[in-house]
């Protein structure tokens, strides 16, 4: 596995990875419409997707060509993306990533993370220290999904 940034080149195929992990890896904790909602079968917006993916700290993780997950973090610590491929879940991609961000968040000398985190997110945050602020449900074309506002103070 390799680390590097985030391009704009990469944004079809962090779309994909994200669109496959939403719809295979979170049954257990939301619906088919709540799915859909989240990740339908294409961005909204391209531009937009493109743009948000770019911004601040963003980095994937690689093997080979094939990106195997991504995180991105804002200037302000806020991790908006984080999302691994189903067949790297628990093999130390998303711990290499989130490592990452904390590292840029610390050397950025910030105070604290932010992040709002789906069911499956959150423990993956709580085992590295995180807290659990509120629980939230954030409305997509027309249907509520549940998330978890969590911060860290570094």
């Amino acid at each position: 596995m390799n680390l590097r940034p985030l391009t704009p080149s990469d944004a079809d195929a962090c779309y994909a990875l994200f669109h496959r992990t939403v719809h295979g890896g979170t049954g257990a904790f939301y619906d088919t419409a709540q799915r859909a909602a989240w990740a339908p079968p294409r961005p909204r917006d391209p531009d937009t997707w493109r743009s948000q993916l770019t911004e601040g700290f963003a980095i994937c993780a690689t093997t080979g060509d094939t990106i195997t997950g991504f995180f991105t973090m804002g200037h302000d610590g806020h991790i908006d993306f984080a999302y691994v491929a189903l067949e790297d879940m628990g093999k130390g991609t998303a711990t290499a990533l989130y490592d990452a961000c904390e590292f840029t968040a610390r050397a950025l000398g910030l105070e604290i993370m932010t992040t709002e985190a789906s069911h499956l997110a959150q423990r993956f945050f709580t085992k590295r220290g995180w807290v659990t602020d509120a629980r939230q449900t954030v409305i997509r074309d027309g249907v509520g999904i549940d998330n978890f506002r969590m911060f860290k103070v570094l």
